[in-house]
């Protein structure tokens, strides 16, 4: 061996190997296929610019897109109990939990946040479909909870973008005692005066539908949402009958007098500032944030001119 082999030849491989691209500079659309560059993708708020394709987003990409200026307060939420029924099926359910906390950052199918949209101060909870499949358990009612009571204190509207496949199994009688809760819980918002506005996004389904999901006094979906209690392939193995095309999307329940909207998501920002302010009886937003014009006085009435010496007035 010499300094040739040592040392030449490496060099010379390294100027001309192929280098590795990293693999998280692409996404593929899940609608056509078509590779999206990462920054294309976070700019566009993960909807495909070829076929408006709505993926999956996180709810913290969401509210920075949402809030003005994407400034916004997490709300504390109250810590449910970790293992109530000691579950396990395949994995213990503290195991699952705690791949689902590493996977995606949070600690729980929820997030709840307080901050302006358009001017509106307003309470915003989400859910997040890739913890546990958004899937509710009382971390989740808990959520919801502290969400309705932050936007009672506050005086400020309610949003909750749902995402979920139903109830969790781990937590059993205890999940699906959260959708009681969470009616309660809308209830108490509506009660104080102020607008609750759901947006069901892909997918909600199960009771998360069955409960709050279906409780606003404005509901919107984003396009090609699937919104159901039981899937479609459940109900097609039950009746035994073929479904309507786009049966239970956002487009089909729309048309049939479930939904009030159907939004594109990076248009959601701008129709929801609009319905608050329409909701709260305020004035529509001047464009740039400039203050309304101050209307000027009106102009005092001239005094009557003085009758004139001699004219026997």
């Amino acid at each position: 061996m010499n300094w040739i082999s040592n040392y030449v030849r490496p060099k010379i491989n390294s100027l001309f190997s192929r280098r590795e691209m990293p693999e998280n500079l692409w996404a593929k659309c899940e609608g056509c296929g078509q590779m999206i560059f990462h920054r294309e993708m976070a700019e566009g708020l993960a909807v495909c610019p070829s076929c408006d394709h709505h993926m999956a987003i996180r709810p913290r990409d969401r509210m920075t897109a949402l809030f003005d200026g994407g400034v916004f307060v997490e709300i504390k939420v109250p810590e449910a109990p970790a293992d109530p029924l000691q579950f396990r099926d395949q994995k213990r359910y503290p195991d699952r939990l705690r791949e689902a906390r590493k996977e995606t950052g949070e600690q729980e199918a929820m997030l709840v946040a307080q901050g302006a949209i358009g001017g509106v101060q307003t309470v915003v909870a989400a859910q997040d479909f890739s913890f546990m499949a958004g899937s509710m358990g009382v971390a989740v009612g808990n959520a919801l909870i502290a969400a309705a009571e932050a936007a009672t204190r506050a005086g400020a509207p309610l949003v909750v973008f749902c995402a979920a496949g139903g109830a969790r199994m781990q937590e059993g009688i205890l999940s699906l005692m959260q959708m009681p809760r969470t009616t309660v819980a809308l209830e108490m918002v509506k009660e104080a005066g102020l607008p609750v506005i759901t947006v069901l996004t892909h997918p909600t389904t199960g009771g998360v539908t069955a409960s709050y999901a279906m409780l606003g006094d404005v509901q919107i979906a984003e396009p090609g949402a699937l919104i159901c209690f039981a899937g479609p392939r459940v109900i097609e193995q039950t009746i035994r009958e073929t479904l309507p095309e786009g049966f239970q999307r956002a487009e089909y329940l729309l048309e049939h007098g479930m939904l009030d909207m159907v939004v594109d998501r990076r248009k959601m920002r701008d129709e929801l500032a609009k319905l608050l302010r329409l909701l709260l009886r305020l004035p529509p937003r001047i464009h740039g944030d400039l203050p309304a014009p101050t209307p000027e006085p009106a102009a005092a009435p001239a005094p009557a001119p003085a009758p004139l010496k001699g004219s026997g007035a």
